[in-house]
């Protein structure tokens, strides 16, 4: 993800003023002064990085995810030092307009006797499971229905909607070479809906992180796609 943001970065002119990684990690002591920072990292680092970066008063784009237990407490901090983060598990548009669709089956499903369930593939190297990405989709859906409370790991992918009527499963495989697909499915005893995004490349992440970069400058507070693509408006 580093490298197709440095990349798409330099085609719109922008300067990169720093790289970091695990063998040279961000911190107070090698920061260069910069106008945002982006972090596609992984989460043991991110929490550091995300710290680091409210206390410099850096605005930061985080796009790594399995970190999300300490939103809050991330949240409060940047509110409290008048810095500015934004944070999303997924930057493609299109899986933003994913999220907006499945709001709206989520709904007129409800008076129906339609299961839902999520299915998640990604490449090996993702290290969490479910992806960031399925627990929005699953918060979404929660949010929106009159049925689930929660979500759970179907860690067997057997998909048995019978034993946690109230809650909504999630599988998650690991393929080679999977940039990411995400699925929706309703079923019932007659026929099946399915909405799915299925990434080709990653350059859709990397385009959203950028944009999202470019936008926050000069804000403070907590932001996230809703902010961006005002889908509500």
């Amino acid at each position: 993800m580093g490298q197709i943001i440095e990349k798409l970065a330099l085609e719109k002119g922008h300067t990169i003023v720093g790289k970091y990684d695990s063998k040279n990690p961000f911190n107070k002591e090698n920061y260069v002064d910069a106008d945002v920072a982006i972090e596609f990292s992984h989460p043991e680092l991110a929490m550091n990085h995300i710290k680091t970066a409210i206390e410099l008063k850096l605005p930061m784009v985080v796009g790594t995810t399995g970190w999300y237990n300490e939103f809050e407490a991330m949240s409060n901090l940047c509110i409290q030092n008048n810095s500015a983060i934004f944070t999303a598990t997924n930057f493609s548009l299109g899986v933003n307009l994913f999220f907006e669709m499945a709001k709206r089956f989520t709904r007129l499903l409800n008076h129906y006797d339609y299961q839902a369930s999520i299915n998640e593939i990604h490449h090996l190297q993702k290290k969490d499971a479910p992806s960031g990405t399925a627990i929005t989709l699953a918060e979404h859906v929660i949010a929106n229905s009159e049925k689930y409370n929660n979500w759970t790991l179907d860690e067997t992918n057997l998909m048995d909607q019978t034993i946690h009527a109230e809650s909504l499963s999630i599988t998650a495989q690991r393929l080679p070479d999977v940039p990411g697909t995400h699925t929706l499915k309703f079923e019932n005893k007659i026929d099946i809906i399915r909405l799915e995004h299925e990434a080709k490349n990653r350059i859709g992440f990397a385009a959203g992180a950028l944009l999202a970069s470019e936008w926050i400058i000069g804000k403070t507070g907590v932001f996230g796609m809703s902010d961006l693509l005002n889908f509500e408006n």
